[in-house]
């Protein structure tokens, strides 16, 4: 468990947090400039803070008499770019991870590691032939070999497109899911959030808060910013797999929905992030559309909005959905609190991204 209570600044910037971190990935989330950064440094022994202290599993790593070096805190950190030493193979690079580590104390396999990220191929190569995506697998297996406490991740994903970004996903949510080591991970992306949080710290103004699940924490953020939330948040179990159209189906609270076809066995959980801007509002179910997600449920909100758009919430059985509508379309449709909608939304619009799994239950 890592436990921080600190206060820092650096020019006129204040960074203020007092929080509890357990296990599972904790993704710290918030706009540039908002102090995430400046955060995972004081964890990872690179800035001591001006007050307050710093201690994981009962270990003090920082107050105002003890400062412990980064090399002795057993961290992992994983930056924005892969930053790995260009005159080395992976396999060196791999190996540096666990050079200061004392033998006895090196509990990860350079052969598990290397299988796990798909890299084994790689391993005589220099950085120089490798693609953003490996060199940022490479980067991931050089921090797992340092065999440690606590691995951050800076925005790893922040320097890749969206196609090597689908690629390293499945990667951190194996680490995630296998590994049990507690990861801060540093995003200002929705969807990655969505996809890979267990929990979440959000930032504002240079202030750190504990709020917990990915759908609280954007509902906080979107209502503190006064501004729409980006998209709602599904829970959903695996229910079975459709081989004959590439689907795979689910069942949430709001009803049942459809997804990619994926590998994902049937019984696992699942939390799909579905785009605001990407739902439909119908006062009939229709028919002849190929919106094959069509949940319904009763408008309990409207709220009007700058630049002549509405925002309603429908409770679907329970689960509260956000869409947007113009208010021409508003009128035509004569919404109103209580009137019974559908919300209607592609399959493709629930991406791999938006999507977090565990193990069946």
């Amino acid at each position: 468990m890592l436990e921080l209570s600190i206060r820092h600044r650096q020019g006129d910037f204040t960074l203020e947090a007092d929080l509890v971190l357990g296990e599972g990935l904790t993704a710290l989330f918030g706009a540039s400039g908002s102090g995430k950064t400046t955060l995972i440094n004081i964890v990872a022994g690179l800035i001591r803070p001006e007050a307050g202290n710093v201690s994981f599993n009962g270990e003090t790593w920082s107050d105002a008499s003890i400062f412990l070096p980064p090399h002795r805190r057993r961290i992992g950190y994983v930056f924005q770019e892969g930053r790995l030493f260009p005159h080395l193979t992976v396999v060196q690079n791999l190996r540096y991870g666990e050079r200061l580590l004392p033998r006895a104390e090196r509990r990860e396999d350079l052969d598990r590691i290397a299988s796990l990220l798909g890299i084994t191929d790689l391993l005589a190569r220099r950085p120089s032939h490798l693609s953003g995506g490996e060199k940022q697998r490479v980067a991931l297996g050089r921090a797992l070999m340092a065999s440690p406490k606590l691995l951050l991740m800076d925005e790893p994903l922040s320097a890749l497109d969206g196609a090597l970004k689908a690629q390293i996903l499945p990667y951190i949510e194996r680490i995630r899911d296998e590994f049990g080591v507690p990861i801060l991970y540093v995003s200002h992306s929705v969807e990655e959030v969505a996809r890979l949080a267990t929990a979440v710290v959000t930032f504002d103004a240079g202030r750190a808060t504990a709020v917990g699940r990915p759908d609280e924490a954007l509902a906080i953020v979107s209502q503190a910013s006064g501004e729409l939330p980006a998209g709602n948040f599904i829970e959903a179990e695996i229910t079975g797999h459709h081989e004959d159209d590439g689907l795979t189906g689910a069942l949430s609270r709001a009803g049942p929905i459809l997804l990619r076809r994926s590998s994902l066995p049937v019984g696992t959980h699942v939390r799909v992030f579905v785009p605001v801007s990407d739902i439909v509002v119908a006062t009939e179910a229709g028919e002849g559309l190929s919106a094959l997600n069509r949940l319904s449920g009763h408008i309990v909100d409207l709220a009007e909005r700058d630049g002549g758009s509405v925002t309603l919430t429908v409770n679907c059985h329970g689960q509260p959905l956000i869409a947007e509508v113009t208010w021409r379309s508003c009128r035509q449709l004569a919404l109103a609190p209580g009137m019974r909608v559908h919300l209607l939304f592609k399959t493709v619009s629930i991406a791999s991204e938006g999507l977090f799994r565990q193990a069946p239950r």
